[in-house]
């Protein structure tokens, strides 16, 4: 069997896009490792895992993880390496000198996300992410999380593929417990939690729904990126602050726990960085578990939502907005239960991993297949 890389020195070691959907589809097929920060062995039977050094600064990675990085990995001499994020791109050309086979996957705009980062943003790192981001265009096979990144990456010389991060429902549905009733109002957060990811937006609309109901909860699972400082500053925390739990990143099995209870799923986000032209993961998700979803009105997310009939479209700075919904979800459950029951419906027709992992197989196959004078095709 082909061997497989999958390496990350950024992403979490329960990932739901690597661990739950890109590295069991593709075990199947090949011999698969995973090497990410805090990565178990035990915890992932079905392929190899490697354990790498976890570091939230960019020159840790690059002075500490990197090392290990080679160190460990370039021993399995792997057909192909797939990298998830462009610091690895030195790293990557290394495997490619040495004869492997080099995907590298794109999850962000980063050259517009760059406006919203608060660190490892130094002009240093931005100017080696454009020289070797310029490089691998034209070295490496290229995967893309959504449609709207191909407008920013042109000119590939190689094959390259969309692959969405749709929700892979066997694991949702082995992961998420059976809708219950909670006995208060719940509502459920899946991501980054964050100014820029409407973070004042959620607890303002919980200020103005304390002034109509005593009791209810928001959970928030995900990192944290906002200070304890600045947390208090937003308006409206101070009245609210009871009526949130902040979990913090929390493997996918244990949030879902949560969700069966939950009201809504709430998946806002500002139109800053490329927030408006990509999907949030957990879109997919909330539909998948039955939660009516209430998302941004961005021109990308509207279709799927009112097509699907699934939730609400929103201006993301509006708390009032967000506060009728939520008011609107929790007095009509029959609402409630059809809106769940339409997302569900949407997951299992389109926007689900089968599909996606039949094209992220047909472009390994075509990769490793296809001699190098095909480089100038193109896989959709």
């Amino acid at each position: 069997m082909k061997r497989v890389l999958l390496l990350s020195t950024v992403h979490p070691p329960t990932d739901s896009r690597i661990m739950y959907k890109i590295a069991p589809s593709l075990a199947r097929h090949y011999h698969v490792s995973c090497a990410l920060p805090g990565l178990n062995a035990s915890d992932w039977p079905a392929f190899q895992a490697i354990q790498l050094p976890k570091f939230e600064r960019l020159v840790s990675r690059l002075l500490f993880a990197h090392p290990v990085v080679l160190f460990k990995c370039l021993r399995l001499r792997p057909d192909i390496v797939h990298i998830f994020v462009p610091e690895l791109l030195p790293v990557a050309f290394i495997f490619q000198w040495l004869g492997t086979r080099v995907i590298y996957e794109v999850q962000e705009n980063l050259f517009k996300k760059f406006e919203i980062k608060k660190y490892n943003n130094h002009l240093i790192f931005r100017k080696l992410f454009i020289f070797f981001d310029k490089l691998a265009r034209r070295r490496f096979h290229c995967i893309f999380t959504d449609d709207a990144y191909l407008a920013e990456y042109k000119a590939l010389a190689k094959p390259f593929s969309v692959i969405h991060n749709y929700v892979s429902l066997p694991v949702i549905d082995a992961l998420a417990h059976t809708r219950e009733h909670a006995r208060v109002p719940e509502f459920f957060y899946l991501g980054v939690v964050s100014p820029e990811r409407c973070l004042d937006t959620m607890i303002a609309a919980m200020a103005l729904l304390k002034t109509r109901l005593s009791a209810f909860h928001l959970h928030l699972f995900g990192p944290v990126r906002i200070s304890t400082e600045d947390l208090e500053q937003i308006e409206g925390y101070a009245a609210v602050k009871d009526h949130l739990t902040f979990h913090g990143y929390t493997d996918l099995k244990t949030a879902l726990r949560r969700a069966g209870r939950a009201v809504a799923g709430i998946a806002l986000l500002k139109p800053v960085a490329d927030y408006p032209e990509s999907f949030p993961t957990k879109l997919f998700e909330y539909m998948a578990l039955k939660l009516p979803v209430i998302t941004s009105d961005f021109p990308l997310y509207r279709p799927v939502v009112d097509n699907a009939a699934c939730g609400f479209c929103i201006s993301p700075d509006d708390p009032s907005a967000l506060c009728e919904k939520l008011e609107q979800l929790i007095n009509n459950p029959q609402l409630r239960n059809r809106m769940g029951g339409n997302g569900r419906n949407a997951a299992e027709m389109t926007y689900n991993w089968a599909s996606e992992e039949a094209r992220l197989l047909s472009f390994y196959n075509d990769m490793l297949c296809h001699d190098t004078a095909h480089a100038g095709s193109v896989t959709l």
